[in-house]
This record gives C-alpha cells, sequence and structure tokens, in this order.
C-alpha cells in the first residue's frame, strides 16, 4: 500500500481535501444522518486539525481534533476533542487506524497547551482506542445537543477517554465534565 499521512488545518483544507472528506464520510454515515458538513460533521464540534491517511489518491482514514477548554470539576482543562475517527471499509484491519491516531496524538503533544486528548464513543470500539493509548474514565458528562446545539445533554454512561498529552492521563482530575459545547 503506498500510504501517505498529511495533516491540514481545517481553515486550510482544500476544496479537493473537502470533497474526498465528504466521500469518506457520507459512504460510511449519509444513510443515518445525511450530508456531511465540514463545519458541523453530523451536529457535532469540527475539527481545527485533521490528520489524513490517503493510499495512492484515496483518502482511507481520518482523525481531526478541536483544542477547547472544558472543566472537570472545578478545573479548567484544555483537551484536544478527537473526533471524526474513520478508516474506509476497504482499509480496516490493516493497522492504519491506529497509524493515523498516533499521529494525532503525536500532534496533541507538540500543541502548546493542550493538556490531554478527549473522545467520547461507542462501547465497540473502546478495545480500539485502548491498543492506541487512550485510558476510559468514569464520569458523568455535559455537552449541548449535536442536534440543536441549544439543549443540555447530561450522560452518566459514556464511554469517554483520554490520553496524555502536556500531562499524562494519570493527572487527569477528578469531577463531572462540562464540555462546554457540542461533542466531537
Amino acid at each position: 500500500m503506498n500510504e501517505t499521512i498529511r495533516v491540514r488545518r481545517h481553515v486550510d483544507l482544500s476544496s479537493i481535501d473537502l470533497e474526498m472528506l465528504e466521500e469518506l464520510f457520507d459512504r460510511e454515515y449519509r444513510h443515518l444522518f445525511g450530508s456531511w458538513n465540514p463545519d458541523a460533521p453530523y451536529g457535532y464540534s469540527p475539527a481545527d486539525i485533521h490528520v489524513l491517511a490517503f493510499s495512492g489518491q484515496m483518502l482511507a482514514a481520518h482523525v481531526g481534533f478541536q483544542r477547547r477548554l472544558i472543566t472537570v470539576g472545578s478545573r479548567e482543562v484544555i483537551v484536544a476533542g478527537t473526533g471524526g475517527v474513520l478508516v474506509d471499509e476497504h482499509f480496516r484491519g490493516t493497522g492504519l487506524g491506529g497509524r493515523v491516531m498516533r499521529e494525532a496524538q503525536t500532534l496533541m503533544r507538540g500543541n502548546s497547551g493542550i493538556e490531554f486528548g478527549f473522545l467520547g464513543c461507542r462501547q465497540d470500539v473502546v478495545p480500539f482506542y485502548e491498543s492506541t493509548g487512550w485510558v476510559q474514565i468514569d464520569a458523568t458528562e455535559r455537552c449541548l445537543s449535536r442536534l440543536d446545539q441549544k439543549s443540555i445533554i447530561e450522560s452518566h454512561r459514556g464511554p469517554n477517554l483520554i490520553c496524555s498529552a502536556q500531562r499524562d492521563s494519570s493527572q487527569w482530575p477528578i469531577g463531572d465534565i462540562d464540555l462546554q459545547g457540542t461533542p466531537w
């Protein structure tokens, strides 16, 4: 496989990048959520940074993250809210997802001020994240609804995971989490 990993700031995505992202996401999610929108992907918060993996000229995988100040208990914490993690079905099981995720984590660690990576996911993909260094945490999470961006959603069931960035994941504070916006 002729594999290339590229990093793009959201504001620097070309029209071709956007077309490829739309195709990747719509192949997976259009039947459930409609068309992908780069500035509000299915109602989730958009990424500031995109890690794009190509096989030849085909976009095969993506991980995005957005730097944001959230609260955990009584503390303010700067996270790389991570979302849009997707590997095209033809490349699943090849290790590509892990390589793209590790590149995203390297970027998080090199981005001054980002203390931790943060994400929420389905229970069935927790083992993938754990295999790349993410740690599951137990806390109540509050966020704005991705459906209307106004209603407050409170979740007790997670799963939520963190990874080390400027601080080790063992230093994650204890307390309820407020994402201060929509999830990723």
